[in-house]
């Protein structure tokens, strides 16, 4: 953006410390704020720039039309894309994002898979790294030849594949299930992540045949305990057979906290989080688990939860950025509740 409107054009004045780039107005020829005015002063044009890794910048400005770099990437979340769009809804504006696609996240979900059912908002073009005339094809041949085949078409011919170390890799679109009423007589469990910032919910439902449908989630900060609480009890309202479950295992202030306001939030059985892991993915290979289609967060999730691979590509024990997927941990929560594990004699039922 530098090089190109302030120094190649002479049309762009950078305010540094707002990191916002002034247009020039075309007509008159200078710009209304800078050099000599203040960055809080009209502008005939400005180009906001921001990072996704901040989300709060997001929220700070109306625009018309936005350019996203990278958005393929685990560090640009769902939270940052949708923060993007409230920006350009006065304007309906328009976004071009350039990226490489890392993962099988929001960016395929909520823009690929869109446009691939045929959604007339969306455009998606695809091509090898080769479309550039300087890349040499001998280099595209070295990747395919030496690279991991999801890692070589990701990143040489611009394709979503399923990464390795996906630790839900056994959840497909077919488990997807468009939204429905939950009846008032279905047992309900719903699984409580506590935090300052992010405290998060997710509802789970059983159906007659013990299929567990996932039909809420929830992600929510600057509220107090009981305004927590309350919408918890939406969730279930009118529901007799439903329990909370969550937070680690020091968070007994934070249960008692919910108890007092009428939430009695159970400590999971099972605080570690690999037997947490197994408990879902037997839920999931189960062919009893469902998630609605509108759950944009839980399904982002899924198809980003990893391990870390070492440096050979090889898959470690590590769980990639683990503690920002606060609606699994949600999910773990209630399976220690769902699925019941056969080699405890207490638990000796598949499903409750």
């Amino acid at each position: 953006m530098l090089s190109v409107f302030v120094q190649a054009l002479g049309i762009g004045y950078y305010w540094a410390g707002d990191k916002v780039l002034e247009l020039k107005d075309p007509e008159r020829g200078e710009f209304w704020a800078g050099p000599s005015g203040r960055s809080t002063d009209s502008m005939w044009g400005r180009i906001i720039l921001r990072s996704a890794s901040s989300p709060g910048g997001l929220e700070s400005a109306t625009a018309k039309a936005a350019i996203v770099d990278e958005a393929g990437q685990d560090e640009f979340t769902l939270e940052a894309w949708e923060a993007i769009m409230r920006r350009l809804s006065l304007s309906q504006g328009r976004v071009l994002i350039g990226t490489t696609p890392y993962n099988l996240g929001w960016l395929k979900t909520e823009v690929y898979d869109r446009w691939k059912e045929g959604d007339t908002d969306y455009d998606v073009i695809q091509f090898a790294s080769t479309m550039n005339p300087v890349f040499p094809q001998a280099e595209l041949e070295r990747a395919r030849r030496t690279m991991p085949d999801w890692r070589y078409r990701m990143f040489y011919l611009g394709q979503f594949t399923r990464p390795a170390g996906l630790i839900y890799g056994d959840f497909t679109d077919q488990m997807l299930v468009d939204p429905f009423p939950i009846p008032l007589d279905w047992p309900r469990v719903v699984g409580v992540d506590f935090g300052g910032a992010n405290t998060a919910t997710l509802a789970l439902a059983q159906a007659p045949d013990e299929t567990w449908y996932c039909y809420h989630e929830s992600l929510a900060g600057d509220m107090t305990t009981r305004e927590h609480a309350q919408r918890a009890m939406e969730l279930v309202d009118g529901c007799e057979d439903v329990e909370y479950v969550g937070g680690a295992p020091g968070e007994t202030q934070q249960r008692a906290d919910w108890t007092a306001e009428g939430v009695w939030v159970q400590q999971p059985r099972v605080s570690d989080v690999e037997s947490g892991i197994d408990r879902v993915i037997t839920l999931i290979k189960s062919g009893k688990f469902r998630v609605f289609r509108t759950l944009k967060g839980t399904r982002d999730e899924l198809a980003r939860y990893k391990r870390k691979l070492d440096q050979d590509g090889n898959t470690t024990e590590k769980i990639e950025d683990k503690s920002s997927f606060h609606r699994l941990d949600c999910l773990r929560y209630a399976c220690t509740k769902i699925v019941k594990n056969s080699m405890n004699p207490e638990d000796l039922v598949a499903f409750v």
